[in-house]
């Protein structure tokens, strides 16, 4: 018997990952270069652990152990490490085995699996990600199950198998705990995954964000260069940790750069170092990243430009930036970034171009883009609002907005998060952590980039072909607030700022001005609020009556929200002059009355520039608003304000909408199961088709309409059956076995769908209509070879719907649901949900589309069957969530009748389904 060949190396097996403590370790297969390695990573592991691995006193590896321990043929035995820099530090290993538990090949479905950490790394979660990592080498090698012994004294080695979430049995047997474990991932499984990944990636953000200590290195004497800006910045920001600029041109021994240390290299820091900003020329980063990684810095800020968005050399050079990094185990930042603020007392870390320190506030910024990252910090400051945290990330080669969202959604100090976004690294998880941190604070995205079909310069990811308007819909589904500009995105982020969130979409409106009133009124039908008749105070109003009457309206059971519209007041003795667009007592009215209500009340205002920053300006505690206050005045609120109607409204109406998903998120809906699927068969068809058809490029196997409808049947869809008539005595057949009244249409592509050319022909009563009909088709559009024309059993009245599933390799299978002909190709009328879908979202995607009321009796007409609807929906989304190889359904036309729904036409496409990024093991994006 000869011994196969061993498989080429697995590059695809290498990943990077964050582990517990926020630190990036590198997993790789071992190969027969590492025997140095592994010799040097065994000697620094202690006694205890080396018996704990081999259940004996093992002090040194044989030259057969090293042999064995790296020679692998990647099949049968695999072995990988987690590295940093060079050096090993932990390795696991397994090697396939019978049922008897002999070393085996080829079938054998079952491995033992054991595990080596160094000391001074335990506790970091690396034998956790070792496990996953080596647990999805064992299942593409066709292994379904792990077999461990530990001795009961190894309880961190019992845990990290206990804790996995796989499917275990556990015994104890002859001083040794027995552990096997089911590879399949199951749904604990990976929510154990994904929790640790949160963990960890969310500690990797707060280590760059709280750093003790901070060098600059390209910080020089010269005045006005990037890094001197940015030291300054630092000096200026009171950062509390200590600061060190580095240059090559410092001289040697003790000197200083604007009264923090100077040193000519990172080397020279007496002292450890958290967090590195580099700015210092493209082709010299190399050399500090690496003295970086050697001085144990825990990441970077690389604000250096000539990078990817520079062209095909900048985007290997970028690759080799973060691939450099990461070998360090540090994070970056950028390249070409604008630097990150935290605000937090603790910290004032203003590692940014940003010459001030924006206010201390309760918003976390996020941007890909640092002229828009000017943009926001210099409106909020405008305007009142402080942050939290803020990182512009630039090129994003390594952290991403998703790192972002894992920090923030447990940050104490971040109420509502805002994101400048131009493309996305891994869209599925982005909506899946979008909608975890929805579900306890606001998340709001402006989408740049909308239209270009390209990926910004510097971004090295594939863009996504899904169009804008589903995006749009997912991030609905995912409670993420959408906007479409920068001023949208600050004015629904000073709204959340400053104002709780609405209970309902009542909204009471009041102001000196009828005209702007109304015009308020008008904005909020349009935005589908739900207003009051605005209550016109005049304009001799003064302070005291807006106060009253906002107290009033908030009191009000009636009423959610309250829009208050303001022009300058006249008529009255104590009124500001007009012309100076300032009315200091109708803000400290507007604030003192809207403290405390539970309610959001947000201003519109004309002629009265200054009324936006005497809302927003910081509570009376602080020196700016106190000189102003009465010592015995009551507490106020900070109240955002808008110098137009429209856009006041539309702020309010966003958390409006916000608030319903996340009343709606706190009882999901459920993805119901139906007895009558028969799965297992239809995956043994879908198999059979695939394995029998020939693909087409990228387009897959396209089943024709007996398998179509063979295995939607599986599924409880029934279409209606179509009889070929490519004569007219095999349609007078046809119509025969079905029955009269029938349908003649053409199936031919270009024709499918076309109902404006006319190629269809509905109640054929008799074998005469059948004939005229016959003769028609065939004499305006062509032969009936070329036709390929069917006869069809007439359904029952309704209204025709189109129901589709498609899979896109970015975001995973997404359901859609819409109007058959005009209202979705021509009008874009379609709505959107990823599969699998809820009874909640099937029920959402039937009302969420503009002509819904076709399907509720408008105008009289008789309501059809949206309960039928809803469950084709999910019977749909079942099949293409249950076969991933199922890539495309297309069910047109769908009539709804009164009573129940007819399938008339269906299409399905198969294909080897897309790898599933986010069911594997944890592991930070390629570049």
């Amino acid at each position: 018997m000869t011994t196969p060949a061993p498989r080429p190396y697995p590059v695809h097996w290498e990943a990077d990952v964050v582990l517990r403590d926020g630190g990036i370790a590198h997993i790789r297969p071992i190969g027969p270069g590492d025997a140095q390695r592994l010799v040097d990573f065994y000697e620094q592991v202690s006694d205890e652990s080396k018996y704990y691995r081999f259940f004996a006193p093992y002090p040194r590896l044989s030259d057969r152990d090293v042999h064995r321990f790296t020679h692998h043929d990647y099949d049968d035995r695999v072995g990988l490490a987690a590295t940093i820099g060079d050096e090993f530090i932990a390795t696991v290993r397994y090697d396939r085995i019978d049922a008897e538990g002999r070393p085996a090949s080829g079938d054998a479905y079952r491995a033992e699996v054991a595990f080596l950490v160094q000391d001074s790394h335990q506790g970091r979660g690396v034998a956790s990600a070792l496990l996953e990592h080596i647990g999805a080498v064992a299942r593409e090698r066709g292994i379904l199950r792990f077999i461990a012994e530990v001795l009961p004294a190894n309880r961190k080695m019992v845990k990290v198998f206990t804790d996995a979430g796989y499917t275990q049995q556990r015994s104890f047997t002859d001083g040794v705990v027995h552990l096997e474990l089911d590879l399949e991932p199951t749904e604990a499984s990976v929510q154990v995954m994904r929790a640790r990944e949160h963990r960890a990636e969310a500690r990797s953000v707060q280590r760059l964000l709280t750093p003790r200590s901070v060098a600059v290195i390209g910080a020089s004497r010269r005045p006005g260069g990037v890094g001197r800006t940015l030291l300054r910045n630092l000096v200026a920001g009171g950062f509390t940790g200590r600061v060190h600029a580095v240059n090559r041109s410092f001289p040697e021994g003790e000197s200083t750069l604007d009264g923090v240390r100077a040193h000519r290299d990172v080397a020279g820091i007496p002292e450890p170092v958290d967090l590195a900003i580099i700015a210092v020329p493209a082709e010299n980063v190399p050399a500090a990243v690496a003295a970086c990684g050697e001085h144990g810095v825990q990441g970077l800020v690389v604000v250096t430009a000539g990078y990817a968005e520079s062209g095909p050399e900048g985007r290997e050079r970028q690759r080799e930036l973060v691939r450099q990094a990461r070998s360090y185990g540090m994070r970056v930042i950028g390249p070409n970034a604008f630097g990150i603020v935290n605000t937090a007392a603790g910290v004032r870390l203003n590692a940014s171009l940003s010459p001030e320190v924006p206010a201390t506030g309760r918003l976390g910024l996020f941007t890909q883009s640092g002229a828009i990252g000017i943009a926001l910090l210099s409106g909020l400051h405008r305007r009142g609002a402080g942050l939290s945290s803020f990182v512009s990330a630039g090129n994003r080669a390594d952290v991403s907005g998703n790192d972002l969202l894992q920090f923030w959604q447990d940050d104490p100090d971040t109420d509502a998060v805002l994101m400048y976004l131009e493309s996305f690294g891994n869209p599925r998880k982005f909506t899946r952590l979008a909608k975890r941190t929805a579900a306890s604070k606001p998340v709001v995205v402006v989408k740049g980039a909308l239209h270009s079909g390209t990926t910004p310069a510097g971004h090295a990811v594939s863009p996504t072909r899904i169009p804008d308007s589903t995006v749009s819909a997912l991030f609905r589904q995912a409670g993420v607030i959408r906007v479409d500009t920068v001023t949208e995105l600050l004015d629904v982020g000073l709204l959340l700022s400053f104002q709780p969130i609405p209970r309902g979409g009542r909204v009471a409106i009041l102001g000196n001005s009828d005209s702007l009133g109304l015009l308020t009124y008008d904005a909020a039908l349009t935005a589908g609020l739900r207003p009051t008749a605005p209550l016109d105070l005049t304009t001799s109003a003064g302070p005291d009556d807006f106060r009253t009457a906002l107290t009033a309206a908030l009191a009000d059971d009636g009423s959610d929200a309250v829009v208050v519209t303001a022009i300058p007041r006249v008529g009255c003795e104590d009124a500001p002059d007009p012309e100076s667009g300032d009315d200091p007592a109708l803000a400290r009215a507007l604030r003192a009355a809207a403290a405390g209500s539970g309610k959001p009340v947000v201003v519109a205002h004309l002629a009265l520039e200054t009324m936006a920053d005497r809302l927003g300006a910081p509570l009376p505690e602080a020196a700016s608003e106190a000189s102003e206050a009465s010592v015995d005045e009551p507490a106020q609120a900070r109240v955002p304000a808008y110098p137009a109607a429209d856009r006041a409204v539309r702020a309010l109406a966003e958390a409006v909408e916000y608030a319903r998903w996340r009343q709606a998120a706190e009882t999901p809906g459920r993805v119901p199961q139906f007895t009558d699927i028969e799965e297992s068969a239809a995956a043994a068809d879908v198999a059979r088709l695939l394995d029998a058809g020939e693909t087409e490029g990228e387009h897959g196997v396209v089943l024709d309409e007996a398998a179509a409808a063979a295995l939607l049947g599986r599924y409880g869809i029934t279409v209606r059956s179509a009889l070929p008539a490519p004569g007219i005595g095999a349609a007078l057949a046809a119509a025969g076995r079905l029955g009269y009244p029938v349908a003649l249409k053409t199936t031919a592509p270009h024709l499918r769908h076309r109902a404006d050319l006319g190629g269809v022909r509905l109640d054929l009563a008799d074998e005469g209509d059948l004939r005229r009909a016959y003769e028609e088709l065939t004499a305006r559009l062509g032969k009936p070879e070329e036709l390929l024309l069917v006869v069809q059993a007439m359904a029952p009245r309704g209204v025709d719907t189109v129901v589709r599933a498609t899979v896109d390799p970015a975001v995973g299978a997404v359901l859609s649901f819409g109007l058959a002909g005009a209202p979705s190709e021509l009008l874009g009328d379609t709505s959107h949900r990823l599969v699998p879908a809820t009874d909640r979202d099937a029920a959402e995607l039937v009302r969420s589309i503009k002509a819904a009321p076709l399907l509720f009796g408008w105008r009289g007409s008789e309501p059809v069957d949206t309960a039928a609807l809803e469950e084709l929906l999910l019977r749909v989304s079942l099949l293409v969530d249950d076969l991933p190889e199922v890539v495309a359904v297309d069910l047109e036309p769908v009539v709804v009748a009164a009573r129940g729904l007819t399938v008339l036409g269906a299409s399905v496409r198969l294909d080897r389904p897309p790898a599933r990024t986010d069911l594997g093991p944890r592991a930070l994006s390629s570049f």
